[in-house]
């Protein structure tokens, strides 16, 4: 499988998912800005025209995009990780918290606080609609390890957003004490703390080019 990332990008969550089930991968980094796939200096858009990561090629050549999608792809794929559930209700949540953290928090309150060329007046007023969504996590994980009975990809992802508070100043995670204690706690699991640190150190190595051709 070819996985197409952005470092610390949302497609960690993917990374986390496939160390967690201890399968291999072929990790593809993207520019951000240029598109180029830093491995061998195509163009990413002739993969995915909208530019967007993750995408993931499977091993039978299907082309997916959407983190929630990947995302579930890769926990049933390896149904022996156990980072998926069942059919019914259980599956129903899994899906909820995907979605939930896709659009409420990914798209609905990071997005614009990461955005560098949104007006301040912007991102206060999306902080102030959204910041509630924060609330509501706060509240449903008080007495809880994960987001379901057991890790899963959907933990994988929350910890991967949850980590963007380090380039938002506005969100101060320490308001929010049972999310940074998750945080806290998942960011010590080695898959992830694996998938962290070697995104760090390409995610500074980004910076750096971006830097040296501004």
């Amino acid at each position: 499988m070819d996985l197409y990332f952005s470092p610390l990008a949302c497609s960690l969550a993917t990374r986390i998912a496939f160390y967690e089930a201890g399968v291999s991968a072929n990790y593809l980094e993207v520019d951000p800005k240029t598109k180029v796939v830093r491995n061998d200096g195509s163009d990413f858009r002739a993969v995915n025209p909208l530019g967007l990561v993750p995408t993931l090629r499977t091993d039978d050549g299907v082309v997916l995009t959407e983190n929630a999608a990947i995302l579930q792809y890769v926990a049933d794929r390896f149904p022996d990780a156990g980072l998926g559930t069942g059919p019914g209700k259980d599956r129903s949540r899994l899906h909820q918290w995907l979605c939930f953290i896709g659009t409420e928090l990914h798209k609905g309150l990071f997005v614009p606080l990461l955005d560098k060329t949104a007006p301040a007046e912007m991102k206060t007023h999306v902080l102030g609609k959204n910041v509630s969504r924060l609330d509501y996590l706060e509240k449903y994980l008080t007495g809880r390890e994960f987001l379901l009975d057991h890790f899963s990809v959907a933990d994988a992802y929350l910890v991967t957003i949850i980590n963007w508070t380090m380039a938002t100043p506005p969100i101060e995670l320490a308001k929010w004490p049972t999310v940074k204690a998750y945080y806290d706690r998942l960011r010590a699991r080695p898959s992830i703390a694996k998938a962290m640190a070697e995104e760090l150190v390409l995610y500074k190595a980004e910076l750096a080019r971006h830097k040296a051709a501004a």
